[in-house]
């Protein structure tokens, strides 16, 4: 039996989940550098990211028609939602108003809030109070979208707010003065 290769598509979505950072390629662009060797490097590093992968449970290797398809799972499928979540927003033009999240994750649950505080702060939001977050801009739809997935946004408020006493300190922070 000949050896299977991977699709175009199944090698990018393995390098993109692999390296753990995203990056865009156009279609064509990502067909020149694997014809030329530059997007993957070598096969041996391609096999051991697609293994790790699914050993995570991040993708399953399906077989169809003598060829490779890799599919991600719901697992791997947040995971690449965390990855965009972990890109923050950036408006050109502040809208005049903050946004603030407030949150009361339990105890049981400090993993996740110690995570949610990291997503924040690579959100560019900064503390203001112990579960308390501010920033002049909004917090990226995919972090939204895990919050939902993961069920902590039910722990979680998000307000936007018109004015606040004070906020001088808070614009020099983020430069909005």
């Amino acid at each position: 039996m000949a050896k299977k290769d991977f699709t175009l598509v199944g090698k990018v979505l393995v390098m993109l989940l692999g390296v753990g950072d995203l990056f865009l390629v156009s279609p064509r662009e990502a067909r020149r550098r694997s014809q030329s060797g530059q997007l993957f490097g070598n096969l041996s590093r391609s096999s051991s990211i697609v293994y790790y992968l699914s050993r995570r449970g991040f993708i399953k290797i399906i077989d169809k028609n003598n060829e490779r398809f890799i599919k991600l799972t719901s697992q791997g499928e947040l995971e690449a939602l965390l990855a965009k979540a972990r890109i923050p927003v950036f408006i050109r033009k502040w809208d005049g108003k903050w946004r603030l999240i407030i949150f009361n994750i339990p105890e049981e649950s400090n993993k996740k809030r110690a995570f949610f505080r990291s997503l924040l702060k690579k959100n560019g939001f900064i503390q203001l109070q112990q579960s308390v977050y501010i920033s002049p801009f909004p917090l990226n739809r995919e972090a939204i979208v895990y919050l939902q997935k993961t069920k902590l946004i039910k722990y979680i408020r998000i307000l936007k707010v018109e004015e606040m006493d004070n906020a001088d300190d808070l614009k020099k922070k983020f430069g909005l003065i």
